[in-house]
């Protein structure tokens, strides 16, 4: 009788514990999409050029914890770039960086505005009569923020093993708004990333002139692939394992251009139009990519 009641306490104990450990699993939070995956946790640099359509957006989780946006595509697209960084956890934009004042790059601003805490702003000093530039000063003065002039020489972060510096424009004043670009070199480590805007091939020769090493790892094509961009002598400086192309399918534009893609022969090319997202991911000595339509 006593070995009877004994297995039966055996097994009533048996059962509670599994149906008290099958309700703890059932009751833990799902895991996020992005943003708390172990690639994407501190010590890494993860880089995400976006699917914006025929616009620029590169959202950068940097490996202190802190988030830096380069341009946010159009109005239109903008809701699209909230929708990603929330996904990804962001509550605050510590850096943001608007490389020059066109509609394809500032225009979703203002709605991360609108979603975000931003911490600092960096424009090239260049103005424009457009109402995507003027919502987006109205967005920075609700803010009570100061716009921190991007120029070649400025560090939007300096550390021993991080650095975000400013290396174009290198002159005051352009007859294209293109070459205004804030081109930003991006370095964790020993991997880089040069992040060009639309800079073309002046600023590109500006660069070039300053004698500084453009040398990347990932080379952001400037201009959408355009044939004003990507120039030979730049390319041959900055002699990338990997471009990627942010363009939109189907564009007006016929972005990327036959001639640039000659010139990223050899380079391993990701498009945004082709490839969706492409996301890099760095320990600041090996570098993975992954794209969502590769």
């Amino acid at each position: 009788m006593l070995r009877k009641l004994s297995g039966a306490l055996f097994l009533f104990i048996f059962l509670l514990a599994a149906t008290y450990c099958g309700s703890n699993r059932a009751s833990e939070p799902p895991q996020p999409d992005i943003g708390q995956t172990p690639e994407n946790s501190l010590g890494k640099m993860v880089v995400h050029f976006l699917d914006v359509g025929q616009g620029d957006s590169i959202f950068v989780q940097l490996p202190n914890g802190q988030h830096l946006l380069v341009d946010a595509s159009t109005r239109a697209m903008g809701k699209n770039v909230v929708t990603y960084l929330k996904k990804a956890g962001v509550k605050k934009i510590d850096y943001l960086v608007a490389t020059h004042p066109h509609e394809d790059h500032i225009g979703g601003m203002t709605a991360v505005f609108r979603a975000f805490e931003i911490e600092r702003v960096y424009m090239p000093k260049v103005t424009h009569s457009t109402k995507a530039y003027e919502d987006l000063l109205k967005s920075i003065q609700a803010e009570g923020l100061k716009i921190k002039t991007a120029s070649a020489g400025v560090d939007i972060i300096n550390s021993e093993d991080l650095r975000a510096e400013i290396i174009a424009p290198n002159s005051a004043a352009y007859e294209n708004i293109n070459d205004y670009s804030a081109v930003t070199q991006l370095t964790f480590g020993k991997v880089s990333f040069l992040l060009t805007g639309d800079a073309e091939k002046q600023s590109e020769q500006e660069m070039l002139a300053n004698g500084a090493s453009l040398r990347a790892d990932v080379l952001k094509a400037g201009h959408h692939g355009s044939y004003t961009s990507t120039s030979p002598p730049f390319l041959n400086a900055v002699k990338p394992k990997y471009a990627v192309i942010s363009c939109g399918t189907g564009n007006d534009y016929g972005y990327p251009h036959v001639v640039t893609l000659q010139n990223l022969r050899g380079v391993q090319l990701f498009r945004t139009d082709l490839d969706g997202n492409v996301v890099f991911t760095t320990d600041g000595e090996g570098l993975r990519v992954s794209a969502d339509r590769r």
